[in-house]
């Protein structure tokens, strides 16, 4: 009987995802918690010269440079403006063979949540014009709707280069000094 409570208890697992849900500029989304490293209070950002406007600059992450996009920014919205719930959640993100860390601005993280993956709903379709890649699914939760992010998306492969280079520039200058 032990055993297929066990069996049970994975096959549950199986069904279900943990997700880490935020607030957007008063929108719910969630990106997979095995891609979030830690949460940190807002802190001071420093700026670098020639970014994408969404690149709102970077961190010294216990001696690691950690660039912070803003994705409210990176959405097409308005620069997030800072609150007393406004934090940066730590995320890797896969890029081939190497893992890219980076840290998003967001209103507010809300929760962890379960979501069974029968109720996970493919991207809506908005037509030819409107990108919609960087969204994995719709997960619906107490009768609303989460938009379930594919961070690795979020960002073109240009701008996740970009970024690495930036973080490289100034580790290396750091410790040139």
């Amino acid at each position: 009987m032990g055993q297929s409570i066990k069996l049970d208890n994975h096959v549950a697992s199986l069904q279900t995802r943990q997700y880490l849900t935020f607030t957007l500029a008063g929108e719910q989304f969630a990106v997979g918690t095995l891609s979030v490293k830690e949460i940190i209070e807002y802190g001071e950002l420093t700026g670098v010269p020639m970014m994408p406007p969404s690149i709102r600059g970077v961190i010294n992450l216990r001696g690691a440079v950690v660039p912070v996009i803003d994705l409210e920014v990176r959405f097409g919205g308005r620069p997030t403006e800072v609150g007393r719930r406004t934090c940066i959640v730590i995320l890797e993100v896969d890029r081939g063979d190497q893992q890219q860390v980076i840290g998003v601005l967001v209103d507010a993280v809300n929760e962890v949540l379960e979501i069974n993956l029968s109720d996970i709903e493919p991207p809506p379709a908005f037509g030819g014009h409107v990108r919609t890649d960087f969204i994995q699914g719709m997960g619906k939760v107490d009768g609303r709707l989460v938009i379930l992010l594919d961070i690795g998306r979020v960002l073109s492969v240009g701008e996740l280069a970009a970024l690495d280079e930036v973080s490289e520039a100034l580790e290396f200058g750091e410790s040139d000094s």
